[in-house]
C-alpha cells in the first residue's frame, strides 16, 4: 500500500467538483506504488483498464484503512449518511452495493463508472473485486493471523485478485497462469508485510503469523522497537524466504507470456526480488522503516528474469 499522505483542509465542492477531485485524488496515488500500475510501454487500451482496475483496489484500500481524503465525499457519493462517514464497514457495505450496479445498473462512485466499460470490455467478472472488498472488511476485524495458512487465505482475497484481473484485462488468463500468478502476488503481499511492520502494529495489525512468533521468541512488544533485536531479524528472515520461495514458484508466468506483457510481469517478480534484497541488505532489521530497493537493482533484476537467469 502507498503511504498515506497529509491531509489537506476540508473545502466546499459543488457534487461535479468533489466526484472530480475523489477519482483524481485516487488515481493520482498510482505513482506511490512499489510496483508500477499502468506503465507507459503497454499498449494505451491496456492501461486504460489496469487503471480503472486499479482504482478499485485503490480506493477499496483506502477505505480499509481509513484513509479516504477529508470531507467527506467519498461517502456522499456511495450515499452513506454524515453521521456514519467514518463507519469503515459501512462504507465498505455502500461500496459493494455500487460494485453490484457495475454489472446490473449505474454506480454511483465515478471510479467505479470508470470501471464499468473496462468490466465490459473485457467481459470481467464479481468475484475478484469482492475479493478485495472482503479482505478489507476482514482487517476490520481480524488483526492477528495464528499460522502461515490463515495469512494465505487472508492474501488470496487482499493480493491474489489483482493478478487475476492483470491476467483477464490483458486476455491471457488460464488455469495455470492463474496459478503461477497467485504465487506472485501472494509473496508480494507478504513482502509488504515485511516491509511495513511498524506502519501495521501502528494501526494495531500483525501480518507475521502468531505460531512463527512464537517460535522465534518473538513478542508483540519486540516489533514496537526503533531497531529489531536478533530474534525479529531471524523471524523477518524466515517470512522473506517463503516469499522467495513464492516468487520463484510463480516466476515460470514471465516465460508463458510474450511482449509487452512479458516486460510488465518481469517487472513484478524483479520488484518482489528487489525489495528482499533491500531487507537482507538491512539485515532483515525492518522497525526503523521499510527497507527499499534502488532503480539499478530493480532494473538488474528484471534483466536476469528476461534472461531466464532469475
Amino acid at each position: 500500500m502507498c503511504r498515506s499522505r497529509p491531509g489537506r483542509p476540508p473545502v466546499t465542492l459543488t457534487p461535479a467538483a468533489s466526484a472530480a477531485d475523489t477519482e483524481r485524488g485516487t488515481l493520482d496515488k498510482a505513482a506511490g506504488e512499489n510496483f508500477p500500475v499502468a506503465p507507459f510501454f503497454l499498449p494505451r487500451d491496456w492501461r486504460a483498464d489496469l487503471m480503472a482496475v486499479y482504482g478499485f483496489a485503490r480506493l477499496v484500500d483506502d477505505i480499509g484503512d481509513g484513509d479516504l481524503a477529508p470531507g467527506g465525499a467519498d461517502a456522499r457519493l456511495l450515499g452513506v449518511p454524515d453521521a456514519r462517514a467514518e463507519d469503515r464497514l459501512a462504507l465498505l457495505d455502500a461500496f459493494e452495493a455500487d460494485l453490484r450496479r457495475v454489472f446490473d445498473g449505474t454506480p454511483h462512485h465515478p471510479i467505479l463508472r470508470r470501471l464499468r466499460p473496462t468490466v465490459r470490455r473485457r467481459a470481467l467478472t464479481p468475484e475478484p473485486f469482492l475479493g478485495l472488498i472482503a479482505a478489507n472488511r476482514q482487517d476490520q476485524s481480524v488483526r492477528r493471523y495464528q499460522t502461515y495458512g490463515d495469512l494465505l487465505a487472508y492474501c488470496e482475497l487482499s493480493a491474489n485478485p489483482v493478478g487475476r484481473l492483470v491476467l483477464a484485462v490483458t486476455g491471457t488468463s488460464t488455469p495455470e497462469r492463474v496459478r503461477r500468478s497467485d504465487a506472485i502476488c501472494t509473496a508480494l503481499q507478504i513482502v509488504e508485510h515485511l516491509q511495513d511492520v511498524a506502519e501495521d502494529l501502528g494501526r494495531d495489525r500483525i501480518y507475521l503469523p502468531a505460531e512463527d512468533m512464537k517460535r522465534f521468541h518473538v513478542r508483540e512488544a519486540d516489533l514496537a522497537a526503533k531497531s529489531a533485536g536478533a530474534s525479529v531479524r531471524a523471524l523477518i528472515a524466515y517470512e522473506a524466504q517463503r516469499a522467495r520461495d513464492l516468487l520463484d514458484e510463480g516466476a515460470p508466468l514471465v516465460g508463458s507470456v510474450h511482449g509487452r506483457l512479458r516486460l510488465l510481469l518481469a517487472g513484478f517478480v524483479a520488484g518482489g526480488r528487489a525489495a528482499l534484497r533491500a531487507i537482507a541488505a538491512a539485515g532483515f532489521d525492518v522497525l526503523p522503516g521499510p527497507p527499499k530497493p534502488g532503480k539499478v537493482q530493480l532494473l538488474r533484476e528484471t534483466g536476469l528474469i528476461l534472461r531466464g537467469e532469475g
